[in-house]
């Protein structure tokens, strides 16, 4: 990648912000001049990337003056934040839902659709985490059998939520093991030995928020509005990595061998799929990985044309922060930026 670029990463002290931060160290992104942004309340905190200890100062519109890449970590602040970067310069990568569906506004998963990256008019969004995590492994299914009919059900952990949400686990945790009373903040039961089949809003029609983003995002990104998904998501006592059960109807038939040959070329995949040996994938095993692990692949005997799979990812990364920096390694190597 040539070149170094002046970028700024807002809602740096994060959960998902300091996770584009690793990101960025990691990956070795050319990065010439880096601005830490966050609320007011976190101004004059210092944080540490490569060997520099950097100050966070206040995410106001001024302090985009220069910037060429901007990441938002996600949140409200969006809104009204990233036309302002965009004002100055900037090319925005929003990890928020504001811009997702917007007909301009590009959204992007690397492996998916990386072209749709030339098509940005300053804003450029990540689609939601456990989107992300499921158009991986479709794409490549989706390209030769054509995916009709997806069933998905998700199994959320807590950091989808944030900081204060992990903190929320462990305390109950602790208070339920010590026979105490448990007040819940973040979530609206107790979520500490208990499953919560409630993610976002509810709309009228009974599905939530979050389960209508996978509907919506993937029809977008695959390109495919005739696609039809249904989901549940559920919110469940994990601390990191998101996983999903899935059901597709394809109009070709694959066989499960077919399956996992298409996955185990498929860029961003890793397929752990041997259950006699006890080998697939599991929260514990893809935290702090960037793939999405793809196991338990069979027929589905209900159906002629149908698999089941389940698939597990880091959601803070692939699922928001690398994803995002992915989309700024083909700005930059594109000269896109």
């Amino acid at each position: 990648m040539a070149g170094n670029y002046k970028v700024a990463v807002v809602g740096a002290t994060g959960a998902v912000g300091q996770e584009i931060l690793k990101v960025l160290e990691e990956r070795k992104f050319p990065v010439d001049e880096l601005r830490v942004l966050a609320s007011a309340r976190s101004e004059g905190r210092k944080i540490k990337f490569q060997d520099q200890e950097l100050t966070v100062r206040a995410a106001k519109p001024e302090a985009f003056k220069g910037v060429e890449i901007a990441f938002f970590a996600g949140g409200a602040i969006s809104k009204e934040l990233v036309p302002e970067a965009v004002k100055r310069g900037a090319v925005a990568i929003d990890n928020s839902s504001v811009f997702r569906l917007e007909p301009e506004v590009p959204l992007v998963v690397p492996e998916v659709n990386p072209d749709d990256v030339a098509n940005h008019k300053g804003i450029i969004a990540n689609p939601n985490c456990s989107t992300i995590i499921l158009v991986v492994p479709l794409k490549p299914l989706h390209d030769v059998a054509r995916i009709k009919r997806v069933i998905v059900s998700t199994y959320q952990a807590v950091s989808g939520a944030g900081r204060d949400a992990i903190e929320e686990l462990l305390q109950q945790t602790k208070q339920v093991l010590a026979g105490e009373e448990v007040e819940p903040r973040v979530f609206p039961y107790q979520i500490a030995f208990n499953l919560i089949p409630h993610i976002d809003t509810f709309w009228d029609n009974g599905y939530s928020r979050e389960e209508m983003k996978l509907l919506l995002e993937s029809r977008k990104i695959l390109h495919d509005p005739e696609i039809k998904i249904s989901a549940t998501t559920v919110r469940v006592p994990v601390i990191r990595s998101h996983s999903e059960s899935v059901n597709i109807e394809t109009e070709k038939k694959l066989t499960p061998d077919e399956a996992r040959q298409i996955l185990s070329r498929a860029p961003g995949v890793i397929v752990q799929d041997d259950p006699k040996n006890l080998q697939y994938p599991m929260p514990l095993l893809a935290s702090h990985c960037d793939e999405v692990f793809v196991g338990r692949i069979r027929e589905d005997y209900t159906h002629e044309r149908a698999l089941n799979f389940w698939i597990v990812a880091d959601q803070l990364r692939k699922g928001a922060a690398t994803n995002a920096v992915q989309i700024a390694e083909i700005l930059v190597q594109r000269g896109l930026v």
